[in-house]
């Protein structure tokens, strides 16, 4: 099992200590992925850039995808610009494929015709193993977690974490939420202030 999906099982299985943004959960999961392909030899980093390796059988389809995503052309990507491609719309990709293998149900609501409002897990293997790492405090699940707003602690050190290049995916996956949020701020000044013109203020 991924740490990406391990990731979103956690996401699903847990109730965060803020809302949980989308956009925030697809670049965490694109960062499990990179962490899980530095582990499988699919990957190594050459300072801020992603050097692609042989592509081995990983027996993940979504984790086939991201080493299959690697650009293989000198001077290769910088990492953030891959977690911020390979990131976009993950959480569905993920939240589809937990659903396509039975992991996730939908909770069914009268006043909804087709399916419920909101995505419920099943009692499944891969869910105790999510849920194992998650009570072992396997350093990345953690860091990624707390990094989204899954759990209370504030993604700053990264305990037990002691390789360079995870720490260099971590770092990364750090910024590019702070990015993101700056975004999101920017465009709520924009919004307000395009509401106070229309409201004549």
């Amino acid at each position: 099992m991924s740490t990406a999906r391990d990731l979103m099982i956690t996401a699903l299985d847990r109730k965060p200590s803020r809302p949980l943004e989308r956009g925030d959960l697809s670049l965490a999961l694109a960062g499990a992925e990179a962490h899980d392909l530095l582990r499988a030899e699919a990957l190594t980093l050459d300072g801020d850039r992603i050097v692609p390796r042989l592509q081995p059988e990983l027996g993940d389809r979504l984790l086939d995808e991201a080493a299959f995503s690697l650009l293989r052309q000198v001077p290769y990507e910088p990492l953030q610009d891959w977690l911020w491609r390979r990131g976009r719309g993950l959480t569905s990709a993920y939240l589809a494929a937990l659903e396509q293998e039975g992991q996730v149900a939908w909770e069914r609501v009268r006043w909804l015709p087709l399916r419920g409002g909101r995505p419920v897990l099943t009692d499944t293997e891969a869910r105790r193993r999510a849920a194992y790492r998650w009570a072992a405090d396997e350093p990345v699940l953690l860091t990624l977690a707390a990094a989204v707003g899954i759990r209370d602690e504030p993604a700053g050190e990264e305990p037990g974490v002691t390789d360079d290049a995870t720490l260099t995916v971590l770092a990364s996956v750090h910024d590019a939420l702070m990015e993101l949020e700056a975004v999101r701020q920017r465009r709520a000044i924009e919004e307000a202030a395009f509401a106070n013109v229309w409201r004549g203020a």
